[in-house]
């Protein structure tokens, strides 16, 4: 009965995970825009992250998972005819969950909902004052982890019911874990986007 009992639960966690990857296929594409400002030599950003709640998302962070934003933040100087140099660069980590209160990023609570989260601003304070035809872009490069690879092989091991010595005698196939990590990552929400700077008079 083991042996039969783990088999036809490790069959239902590959039903589980096959119907999230189904499930996340349908969502509506992400994306993400940017704001950006020159004044003397401080240069900010205010970055947006949209649609990246998919309706299976919305129903895994209901539940209790947290999702993990992480945004990167690149601040290149325009060259004329060549590539754009590298000036500087950030990264901010945001944690996206939900409450009675409804959804709070990084605790402050999203009262227009999160078809579009306003992100944590970033600034840099160039070293010198810019020249008049210098120009700047920001590329911004956002994504949405709620439910990892990890997090996944932890439901199978629950759902397959797995002790110490069994996990010892009897390795997880390798098609399980191999979808564990594309249902992951199809769960994944990313975008980019690229924004001139505009100078404040």
């Amino acid at each position: 009965m083991g042996r039969h009992g783990n088999k036809s639960r490790r069959g239902a966690a590959l039903v589980v995970a096959a119907g999230l990857l189904a499930s996340g296929a349908r969502a509506e594409e992400a994306s993400a825009a940017c704001t950006a400002t020159l004044a003397g030599r401080r240069v900010t950003v205010r970055p947006e992250a949209r649609a990246f709640i998919s309706p299976e998302l919305d129903r895994l962070v209901r539940l209790g998972l947290a999702g993990k934003l992480e945004v990167e933040l690149t601040l290149w100087r325009r060259r004329a005819f060549w590539f754009d140099t590298h000036v500087d660069s950030a990264r901010v980590t945001q944690v996206l969950a939900f409450t009675r209160a409804g959804y709070l990023l990084d605790g402050r609570e999203l009262t227009g909902g999160v078809g579009t989260l306003e992100l944590e601003r970033m600034a840099w304070t160039l070293e010198t004052r810019p020249n008049a035809d210098e120009h700047f872009v920001v590329q911004v490069e956002v994504r949405l982890q709620v439910v990892t690879a990890a997090s996944l092989g932890r439901m199978a091991r629950w759902l397959t019911q797995e002790t110490a010595s069994d996990a010892t005698s009897e390795a997880r196939p390798p098609l399980l874990g191999s979808l564990l990590r594309s249902v992951a990552e199809d769960l994944a929400r990313k975008a980019s986007a690229r924004c001139d700077v505009s100078r404040q008079p």
